[in-house]
């Protein structure tokens, strides 16, 4: 792992848990075991570390979860909607870099605007829009009723939001939390889908 990856990894750990005030460069270059003023060789500052982990996880939920420009192949049936779906859920719910940079942003949401719109945009608003778009889709194809996509999508993605939430903050919780959010899926398929 590179030096700058390694600034990288430390400043997110420390972000996740100190938040960004409570973290200060020295004490990143000190977990990287290097001397601050190597740090600058690599970022201009603390802001420009943030900056580039924001971006970096943006890329990442972009590859792996999928966004509204990128719903990825629309599933045929039921049981490959429910497991896509339960695919993004435990990928969003495991990968540790996802995991810190949401722990980093429900923190710093209040402080930073930057940071509080890529919140609303990937804990509501952006996984709305996806599946406003794939159940739209999916409609199209006649496996969901008629109806409106965007409301299905609000009620598909709402409870599932919150109960990753309760994750994060009741870890112990995880495994019972995983299967309600599968059965809440399943359900909305059993009221919403037409096979």
């Amino acid at each position: 792992m590179s030096t700058k990856d390694r600034i990288l990894d430390e400043a997110l750990t420390l972000f996740s848990e100190n938040g960004y005030d409570g973290t200060g460069v020295e004490q990143i270059a000190e977990k990287v075991g290097i001397k601050a003023p190597s740090l600058y060789k690599h970022f201009k500052g603390k802001e420009d570390i943030m900056n580039a982990l924001i971006d970096n996880a943006e890329a990442r939920y972009e590859e792996s979860f999928g966004s509204e420009r990128h719903i990825g192949t629309l599933p045929e049936s039921r049981e490959e909607f429910v497991r896509v779906t339960m695919e993004r859920i435990l990928f969003t719910m495991h990968d540790t870099v996802i995991r810190k940079i949401r722990k980093f942003l429900v923190q710093e949401q209040f402080r930073n605007a930057r940071l509080a719109a890529i919140t609303t945009r990937h804990q509501l608003e952006g996984v709305q829009r996806m599946y406003t778009k794939i159940i739209e889709g999916m409609m199209e194809k006649g496996l969901f009723v008629k109806d409106d996509p965007a409301l299905l999508a609000d009620e598909l993605t709402a409870p599932v939001v919150l109960l990753i939430a309760k994750a994060d903050r009741q870890p112990q919780t995880e495994q019972e939390i995983t299967e309600s959010i599968e059965r809440h899926i399943r359900h909305f398929c059993d009221v919403y889908m037409t096979e």
